[in-house]
């Protein structure tokens, strides 16, 4: 888990990395999907497309994010660039849990929830195999980094 006292790993400026998503989803859109989203595979993490409802909009919301998958379930982090605020769409998967998820062979009907205290630690793990300066990034946030887990649900 995440230790203040770890020196943190550099990141870009905010505007950089909000830039770099805002292009990423606009190369999503303009080749239809074809460029933005790969499959998660044992030695790196993959990219999906998350569709939630806001909670306060009530209209859809999208975000790319990137997943581990655990058995039937996709794993990723609520981490919003590693910037202190909760991300809107894990706020938006807490008032409402169903949401679709994009995948390069489709999209699947998932519900959202926070990985239990039991659950976390392996979770964790398996996304710091994925990334070394996890518990650094994770340092430089006030609160602790939801780990969500997206488990499929019957249409």
């Amino acid at each position: 888990m995440s230790d203040p006292s770890q020196s943190q790993p550099a990141l870009p400026p905010r505007w950089f990395i909000r830039l770099f998503w805002a292009l990423h989803r606009a190369a999503y859109a303009i080749t239809g999907g074809r460029l933005g989203l790969r499959r998660a595979m044992p030695d790196r993490w993959g990219m999906m497309r998350l569709r939630t409802i806001g909670r306060r909009s009530g209209e859809e919301r999208i975000a790319i994010l990137g997943y581990c998958e655990d058995g039937p379930d996709l794993v990723t982090m609520a981490m919003n660039g590693w910037a202190d605020p909760e991300p809107a769409w894990w706020l938006n998967l807490q008032a409402q849990p169903d949401a679709v998820v994009d995948l390069p062979g489709g999209s699947r009907a998932v519900r959202g929830r926070a990985a239990s205290a039991e659950e976390r630690p392996r979770l964790w793990a398996m996304w710091a195999a994925h990334n070394k300066d996890l518990d650094g990034f994770a340092a430089r946030r006030s609160r602790e980094t939801a780990v969500v887990i997206l488990e499929p649900r019957p249409e």
